[in-house]
This record gives structure tokens, C-alpha cells and sequence, in this order.
């Protein structure tokens, strides 16, 4: 008998390939922080900051005459607001006085500055910001005269001063002729006199 020969086969088995699927939605982490905004402030919102236009200067100067806390009564309670009363002007002949109310300050301030846009004079000065003649005007228990001076600055006080300053007059006196303390009505006597000058 022939000796039977056995031989050793050693097959070489490749490991099997290990297939790696990629989830659609993983981003990376250097594309992530490209793609998704930065998100800071309070509660995670984002910050929007950088986004804003800067604000343009308005060419009226304000002052505010008086903040008031007033409050309505309903049935569940009081609910309280804020009143505002402002002069606005361009110290080159346009001032306006306006009122304002709203639940927040800012919101009111706001709201008097609109008001005061609607209700703008527009006044003529002469050479040396004064005015061209004595005038006199009377609103609810407010009585204001204004009087021409060249020469003499301002002499005015009261919200009545504030009027004068805003609307660039710098040579006139100003008489209040009532004991009222209100300065929005001191102040709308003022504009009601202003706006019965002649050129």
C-alpha cells in the first residue's frame, strides 16, 4: 500500500471588513461650530447683539418734565402705569410738548416722544435767539408772559425754561403769573404763547 501523504493547508482567512454607516445627521465638530451660532446670554437664547444696527441720533433734545406712578382701580385691584411728560426740540425753532402712558417707563417715554412730534411749533427767532414781541397766554390755571431782551440771557424758571432753551431761544424773560406748580401745564402755556408770535 502507498503510504498516504497528508499535508497541511493552512488557509489564510482575512478578517472580516467592518462597515462603519455614517448617520446623516452627526455633524462634526469643527463643521458644528461653523454651522451653529453661538448661543450665550440667559435661558440659552441667542445673542443678537452684534446684529444691531446702531442707533441714529434723533435731531430733537429732550427733558423730561415729570415721571408719575398712576393707577386705575378694576374690580380685580389697582393696576398701575407710568405717566410721562416731555419736551422735545431742535434749539433751532421746533419744540413740542407731549404726554405719554404706558405700563413701562421706557414704553411711556416713547409713546410722550410721538405725542411731541405731533404737536410741534415751529417759532421765528431773530438775529440774537430772541423773540420778535412780548406775548402772553393762559392754559387752565397757568398764565406765562414772555418778553423780548436782547442782551440779557435767559431768565425764566419752571418748566417754562425748558421750553424756551429746546426751542434755541437765548435772550428773553419769562413771568408766571399764577401760583400753579403743574409744569406740563406751565409748559403748554408756554408753547400756547409761542405759538402766537407774529414774524
Amino acid at each position: 500500500m502507498d503510504e498516504e501523504t497528508t499535508q497541511e493547508v493552512t488557509l489564510e482567512t482575512e478578517p472580516p471588513e467592518v462597515v462603519v454607516e455614517k448617520i446623516p445627521d452627526a455633524i462634526p465638530v469643527e463643521e458644528k461650530s461653523k454651522r451653529m451660532p453661538r448661543r450665550g446670554g440667559r435661558g440659552g437664547r441667542p445673542n443678537r447683539s452684534s446684529a444691531r444696527a446702531p442707533r441714529v441720533r434723533s435731531e430733537f433734545d429732550q427733558k423730561i418734565i415729570k415721571i408719575r406712578r398712576v393707577a386705575r382701580v378694576v374690580a380685580g385691584g389697582r393696576r398701575f402705569s407710568f405717566s410721562v411728560a416731555i419736551i422735545i426740540g431742535n434749539r433751532k425753532g421746533k419744540v413740542g410738548v407731549g404726554l405719554g402712558k404706558a405700563g413701562d417707563t421706557t414704553l411711556a417715554i416713547d409713546k410722550a416722544v410721538r405725542d411731541a412730534k405731533k404737536h410741534l411749533i415751529t417759532i421765528h427767532l431773530t438775529k440774537d435767539n430772541s423773540i420778535v414781541h412780548d406775548v402772553s397766554a393762559k392754559y387752565c390755571a397757568s398764565r406765562v408772559i414772555l418778553m423780548p431782551a436782547p442782551g440779557h440771557s435767559l431768565i425764566a424758571g419752571s418748566s417754562v425754561r425748558h421750553v424756551l432753551e429746546l426751542a434755541g431761544i437765548t435772550n428773553a424773560v419769562a413771568k408766571l403769573h399764577s401760583g400753579s406748580k403743574n409744569g406740563l401745564n406751565n409748559a403748554r402755556a408756554t408753547i400756547k404763547a409761542l405759538s402766537t408770535l407774529k414774524a
